[in-house]
């Protein structure tokens, strides 16, 4: 009996979707999962993927916390100095998680050429700035070399170039407006580097360069500067190293996280996370119907078969077993052609870019993904067990089925 049982089991789980009844519903089934996985691979692949992004554009151009006096709490420009002899200077050491501090200083001007002119941002950085974070977005030129004396080397946005007509190796001259109303200072830059983000908030605005021609304008000391950019490990703890990171510091200055200072920027990003999970659920849904439908017709296909099988004494729960092992079967051949095809399209993008965005929308110039293996096996793992869960009840009606009927019935 063991034996006929095996037999019978291998026989449904081998040919049962192979009916010119069963066929059809069964190809649809799997084709069901296998789109169902490649929009949720697709949605969580590039939903997370421009969060990361559009984080990491606003921390490479502010830092993940901002150390400021708190005049200067809510402007882009510094006005009060800050001396650099501070304890969380040039290491955080009372924090744990700081990665490392950076100090800036921030000075509004009017670029003016031939042709046109531009009000910019100029940011001061000094020789242990990390140009690192802005070297993917450089298109042209070099990154300014501020170790050695002061020089007039500055990084400057596509956007502004091309308004200005302008070009690595060009000149131009920067005025810097004082406050008492006295004639504005003047200084000549030389572009090195030109640098395209795709975030217009950023690249209409920051000029980058040597912090020291913020000081003498400002008639600062060498060692006063406007604030300090503090990066961080892990961005995921960035309000609970933003709150660490207030308690440190003295009572006279302020620390503001990028998520507070780009409120609006941060709260359209936690949309996603809710168009995420709306986009799972639809998919699974769908799924799933698409499953309960397939296992039904498999077992009215195989209705005088689960007769001879508990006339052989089998069980109603093995005979489900059998349905449900086939079921898995079928699921597993849809997620297998789901993940091929969803990894194939998101290689595509990542590496050819073949989506573009509107970055006066999105802020970015392309759809980025992001490739979370973990994330892929969890997404698969859950459709498996959401399917195989709910395929439990439609498979219930097995025990209904009378070994004397089935095996009578046509």
């Amino acid at each position: 009996m063991n034996l006929e049982y095996f037999i019978a089991k291998r026989l449904i789980a081998a040919k049962s979707y192979k009916s010119s009844i069963s066929s059809p519903i069964i190809k649809i089934a799997i084709t069901a999962i296998a789109i169902g996985i490649i929009m949720m691979i697709m949605a969580v692949a590039t939903g997370v993927g421009l969060q990361d992004k559009i984080r990491e554009k606003v921390s490479a151009f502010n830092g993940h916390i901002i150390i400021s006096n708190f005049d200067d709490n809510q402007s882009q420009v510094t006005t009060e100095p800050i001396s650099i002899n501070q304890s969380f200077y040039p290491k955080f050491k009372n924090v744990a998680g700081i990665n490392y501090v950076q100090a800036v200083a921030s000075k509004a001007g009017i670029i003016r050429t031939e042709k046109a002119f531009e009000g910019i941002i100029f940011k001061g950085v000094g020789k242990e700035y990390h140009f690192a974070n802005l070297e993917e977005y450089l298109v042209a030129g070099t990154l300014p070399n501020l170790k050695s004396e002061l020089n007039t080397e500055v990084l400057i946005s596509a956007y502004l170039a091309n308004r200005l007509q302008l070009k690595v190796g060009d000149s131009f001259l920067t005025f810097f407006m004082k406050e008492n109303g006295k004639l504005p200072n003047k200084r000549n830059f030389k572009i090195t580097g030109i640098y395209n983000s795709g975030f217009q908030e950023f690249d209409a605005t920051y000029v980058i360069g040597d912090i020291r021609h913020v000081q003498r304008i400002n008639k600062w000391e060498p060692t006063e500067v406007g604030a300090f950019e503090v990066f961080i490990d892990d961005f995921s703890k960035i309000k609970e190293k933003g709150e660490a990171v207030y308690k440190e510091i003295p009572a006279t200055y302020n620390s503001t996280t990028i998520e507070e200072k780009y409120y609006s920027i941060f709260e359209w990003l936690k949309l996603f996370d809710f168009n995420i999970v709306v986009i799972l659920i639809v998919m699974i849904v769908v799924a799933t119907i698409n499953m309960v439908v397939a296992l039904l017709v498999l077992i009215l296909e195989r209705t005088q078969m689960i007769g001879i099988l508990k006339a052989m004494g089998a069980t109603n729960w093995n005979v489900r077993k059998i349905f449900l092992y086939n079921a898995f079967y079928l699921i597993v051949r849809g997620l297998f052609w789901g993940n091929a095809i969803a990894l194939s399209l998101l290689l595509v993008q990542k590496y050819f870019g073949v989506i573009q965005l509107n970055p006066e929308s999105y802020y970015v110039n392309q759809a980025p993904v992001s490739i979370n293996f973990m994330h892929i096996a969890l997404l698969n793992a859950g459709t498996i067990a959401v399917c195989l869960l709910v395929l439990l009840i439609p498979s219930y009606i097995i025990t209904k089925i009378s070994p004397v009927k089935a095996i009578r019935f046509d």
